[in-house]
């Protein structure tokens, strides 16, 4: 194993105990002296790669929000429009579902990592400006007179779900975010109100 490969594989078995702490723990109960035992790196080395418990976030972050790109893509090559926010929405309901499922990793993070200019923030902002943007698009296609609006309310609907899934009851939470969300796709035939903003 070459250098490089040693580096990467250090790398990810980090990564790797940081996701499952964060899973058992939370943000608050993993510390860096935590993940680099589970790893099973020494505490100098993890320092090397990951200085600070933001930097191991940062890269916890980055890695979900690249699966969400990932899978948002897979859909945007198959479908459009209606069809893609249907896509969209189930992905959430299927997130809500999942057996580990704590909530949201990136409202979790902001609420644990106050400084809005820090540098999980930053990460936390620039995937929520992704995720309006995705929708934004996708009703735009879908022919909906306010886009804007729409993916804006997407994405509150799913902030609730996602929170209300945890807290609450799973089952409850995808079947009104569902609603919700057929809402939202029958809006797109609606002659705006008055009263809407764009």
């Amino acid at each position: 194993m070459t250098q490089e490969e040693r580096t990467r594989a250090m790398r990810a078995r980090l990564l790797e105990a940081t996701v499952e702490l964060l899973v058992e723990k939370g943000y608050a109960g993993t510390s860096t002296t935590l993940v680099s035992e589970r790893a099973g790196v020494s505490r100098g080395a993890q320092l090397h790669h990951f200085p600070s418990k933001q930097d191991l976030v940062v890269s916890y972050l980055r890695g979900i929000h690249d699966t969400f790109v990932e899978r948002a893509a897979a859909h945007a090559a198959t479908v459009s429009g209606r069809d893609l926010v249907a896509a969209l929405r189930d992905d959430v309901i299927a997130e809500i579902g999942h057996p580990n499922f704590r909530g949201c990793a990136f409202i979790n993070a902001a609420s644990e990592f106050e400084d809005p200019q820090g540098s999980v923030r930053l990460v936390v902002a620039a995937h929520r400006r992704w995720y309006y943007d995705l929708m934004r698009r996708a009703f735009a296609e879908a022919g909906h007179v306010l886009p804007a609006n729409a993916a804006r309310h997407f994405l509150m609907l799913r902030d609730g779900a996602v929170t209300a899934g945890y807290l609450d009851s799973t089952t409850a939470a995808q079947r009104t975010f569902k609603r919700g969300v057929e809402g939202l796709l029958r809006s797109i035939d609606m002659e705006p109100s008055p009263d809407d903003d764009s």
